[in-house]
């Protein structure tokens, strides 16, 4: 096969009509030519971090779709799956993403449970997770959420870093919010990136003490604008991620979306494409050619340098993407799944306000909530404090409440299998019966996200491990954009993705207050409130 079209040297910080001739999936010659060419050769997008789990699609459906936009790889942790299923969980994502033409760097998930202040479905310890990291599909340690273990010197935590030390594999981080001498401290253990840096003046500081950066755009979480400053002088040591991204926005871009916006506002393009095709490959040693000579001919083509738009994708030679028009086809895969507890009743959401309530302030954008003290009288729904409660999926157990407010819910109420870490279920509405009626409708399922109102009630189901759907990503794209919009439109939630940040009003390890099946947490001084 024998391309034509201008070449982008990242590394040269040049654009050159070019022939590129791909044999065997690898690239076996570039040559430089004197035609007028259209269309600009690029290495394919990385997304360098990413929980495919929160796609709500399988991995090889996820591979459908991103390959689209031009991406080529994910460095992927499925630590989502891990929580519900454990081992088995985790060799469940690579074995599908081996089904499809795509690169999934998958790492292995270092905090599972993520704290021990929630039911989850499994754990891996320090034994298994050395056998992950032993796995030839295993690339590193997937980000170490238990930064209070690491600064505390929690034996466990170090011998898991340890192994990936020995291994001589990339360790990731997660340490929202830290800074200074506490930060130098997780760094010196031996942990190389962070994508949980939300103003610039933590990144700069990260930056400063040889910490890697990666730039998060999520469907929650949404750091661009605050990070994107950095790549002017560090860009060596910036990268792009999407985190956590629902089908509606995959549907409609990835790392393409951030490579425009960034060259768009003024950013150097090379620079710029560094960040999101390079720096990833180099940092995590991953099998990804990066268009030279005897690379895998990983790559795509682009109308232009504004917007890039992507023409076409090529994986290991072969062409899985062309003119907006995925060519991998969906694959067979089988169901598994951890959800064991029984219907609820409406009294079990029984819980009445004290009389200063401690609410949680859920912060659209963003992972980070605020906490606020709140009069009894005013947890209604007319002031927009509504009650949010945690149900164990894995065990008869009481049910977790307390209040929350910015969700905007004026009727009915949403829940989700999908409640970061361990994946119970989660639910907010306006008054027991409707939060009874949703959880209820996720536990039939067997795992989904549900919104309710009165006699209306609509399920995304979530089959596999009670966080994916085994269904056509584009499929599952135009459902979770129906309930998407009944809760905002029919039920009232403001938020810009309801969904999304309902998942993470049970992650506790991102401060300020969370609620698990086992009660309201303090995120900064890690203990229940």
């Amino acid at each position: 096969m024998i391309l034509k079209h201008n070449f982008v040297d990242i590394l040269a910080r040049e654009i050159y009509p070019a022939l590129i001739e791909v044999e065997n999936n690898a690239i076996k010659k570039i040559e430089k030519i004197s035609e007028n060419c259209i269309g600009y050769f690029l290495p394919g997008f990385i997304d360098s971090h990413v929980h495919v789990e929160s796609s709500l699609i399988i991995p090889s459906e996820f591979a459908r779709m991103a390959v689209v936009h031009g991406t080529v790889a994910t460095v992927s942790d499925p630590h989502e799956i891990a929580n519900v299923l454990g081992m088995e969980g985790v060799l469940y994502m690579i074995e599908n993403g081996k089904k499809v033409p795509f690169h999934f760097i998958f790492g292995a998930p270092s905090c599972v449970p993520a704290t021990m202040f929630e039911t989850a479905g499994a754990v891996l310890n320090s034994d298994d997770v050395e056998k992950l990291l032993s796995h030839p599909d295993i690339y590193y340690l997937a980000e170490m959420m238990n930064f209070p273990g690491v600064l505390n010197g929690d034996v466990e935590v170090l011998k898991k870093i340890d192994l990936a030390k020995k291994l001589n594999k990339p360790i990731d981080g997660h340490a929202p919010g830290l800074r200074g001498e506490m930060a130098q401290k997780y760094i010196d253990a031996g942990i190389n990136t962070d994508h949980e840096a939300y103003t610039y003046e933590e990144g700069l500081d990260k930056l400063k003490r040889g910490m890697k950066i990666l730039i998060r755009e999520g469907s929650a979480a949404k750091n661009f604008a605050a990070l994107i400053p950095l790549v002017k002088d560090y860009n060596n040591m910036i990268m792009f991620c999407s985190d956590d991204k629902h089908p509606d926005s995959l549907l409609l871009g990835h790392i393409n979306t951030l490579v425009a916006k960034a060259v768009q506002i003024g950013y150097d393009v090379f620079d710029v494409l560094k960040c999101a095709c390079i720096n990833p490959v180099e940092h995590y040693k991953i099998p990804v050619g990066l268009l030279k000579e005897g690379n895998s001919a990983d790559f795509i083509v682009v109308e232009n340098l504004q917007d890039f738009k992507v023409l076409q994708t090529y994986i290991q030679g072969k062409k899985v993407a062309d003119n907006g028009e995925s060519l991998i086809k969906s694959v067979p895969s089988e169901v598994i799944n951890n959800f064991t507890v029984g219907l609820k009743n409406k009294n079990d959401f029984h819980y009445l306000p004290k009389e200063n309530e401690q609410v949680i302030e859920c912060i659209d954008g963003q992972l980070i909530t605020n906490t606020l003290i709140v009069p009894a009288e005013l947890c209604t729904t007319k002031n927009d404090v509504l009650k949010l409660v945690v149900v164990n999926r894995y065990s008869r157990a009481p049910v977790a409440t307390c209040f929350i407010k910015n969700f905007g819910l004026k009727k009915g109420a949403i829940a989700s299998s999908v409640a970061h870490d361990s994946h119970n279920i989660i639910s907010v509405g306006v008054n027991d019966e409707e939060i009874c009626n949703a959880v209820n409708l996720v536990i039939k399922h067997k795992g989904g996200l549900s919104a309710v109102n009165k006699n209306e009630e609509l399920i995304l189901p979530l089959p596999v491990a009670g966080l994916m759907s085994n269904d056509d990503a584009w499929k599952v794209a135009a459902d979770y954009t129906k309930i998407d919009d009944f809760s905002k439109n029919n039920l009232g939630s403001t938020l810009k993705a309801p969904f999304m940040s309902l998942s993470f009003m049970a992650l506790l390890v991102i401060p300020s207050i969370k609620l698990s099946d086992l009660g309201l947490f303090d995120g900064n001084k890690f203990e229940f409130i």
